[in-house]
């Protein structure tokens, strides 16, 4: 189960990839951002009953830690203040619980870090100067 999940979250992220590459949106922080919360809530829904079987009510925060640590960015994105920063630290949120969790259900939340290091990498390549005169 936690297997077709992960490849589930793969396959995901790489279809976001593509879309991103190819139609190149105006806002591509935005889309990177709602989609690592989507594949993040998606594989949370999927892995629910399997963890509520192991886990009981412990669920609730080995599910929740992902999703709230994949909220934060679009937040702050809708605050407009810190977006990058919040980029980061969900980042590695995600990641940490991931690799805490990783014998079980932590593999699976790890694609969607892919998405918010690209949100994160996408905000900084505005910050560089033109090289250009």
């Amino acid at each position: 189960m936690i297997g077709l999940v992960t490849v589930g979250a793969v396959a995901a992220v790489l279809l976001v990839g593509v879309v991103v590459l190819v139609r190149r949106p105006a806002d591509v922080r935005r889309v990177l951002r709602w989609s690592a919360l989507a594949v993040t809530v998606l594989v949370a829904a999927a892995l629910t009953p399997y963890t509520v079987d192991d886990s009981g009510a412990a669920a609730a925060y080995l599910l929740g830690v992902p999703v709230v640590a994949a909220v934060l960015p679009v937040l702050a994105q809708r605050i407009g203040r810190l977006a990058g920063v919040a980029d980061v630290v969900a980042a590695l949120g995600v990641t940490g619980w991931g690799l805490l969790l990783g014998l079980g259900i932590g593999v699976a939340f790890l694609p969607a870090v892919v998405l918010l290091i690209a949100s994160a990498a996408a905000g900084t390549s505005s910050l560089r100067p033109s090289t250009t005169a």
